[in-house]
């Protein structure tokens, strides 16, 4: 049975101590955290933080708080070493360039919506034809026809988004 990182009764060391060559106490502040079984969370930690400082902030903060402080350690380590230089900043920038592509691509296809049902709107009313007047169409068939749900006020703002983000893409 495995008790915080270690089996009961054996000397085992937590994943810290084994890195630093040393004996693991039985309130080790590390063994929690850093069981024996992931080393390379403590060593991605130990690598950027470095163990001093990562017992110091564990030592400082309650306990109920030290499972969450370890987590965005790890999480940063492991940015770091991947990203020596912007860490979890070069990843959130690129997520938030990601997004930021997304939705004007978004904004696009719905001002393509919003001018086909235009378009259609125009056909339907503005063309006047005989064969689309109410007098002429079945019944059954009424019911099929849909009629645009947006305000023209709203479907001028989202072809006004679309031509800025357009102008912006053509820069």
């Amino acid at each position: 049975m495995k008790e915080s990182g270690r089996k009961q009764g054996a000397a085992s060391p937590c994943a810290a101590c084994k890195l630093l060559r040393r004996r693991c106490a039985q309130d080790c502040v590390f063994a929690p955290y850093f069981p024996a079984d992931e080393p390379h969370k403590f060593a991605s930690v130990h690598k950027v933080f470095g163990a001093s400082n990562v017992n110091k902030m564990l030592q400082e903060l309650p306990e109920h708080q030290r499972g969450d402080a370890v987590s965005s350690m790890v999480y940063e380590a492991n940015a770091r070493v991947r990203d020596p230089v912007y860490g979890c900043v070069g990843a959130i920038s690129s997520l938030q360039q990601q997004i930021d592509n997304l939705q004007s691509q978004l904004a696009i296809a719905q001002a393509e919506v919003v001018h086909m049902r235009m378009r259609q709107f125009s056909s339907m009313s503005g063309g006047g034809t005989a064969g689309n007047s109410p007098e002429n169409v079945s019944p059954s068939s009424r019911h099929t026809q849909t009629q645009p749900t947006m305000s023209l006020f709203t479907m001028d703002m989202v072809v006004d988004q679309a031509n800025i983000e357009e102008s912006l893409w053509s820069c």
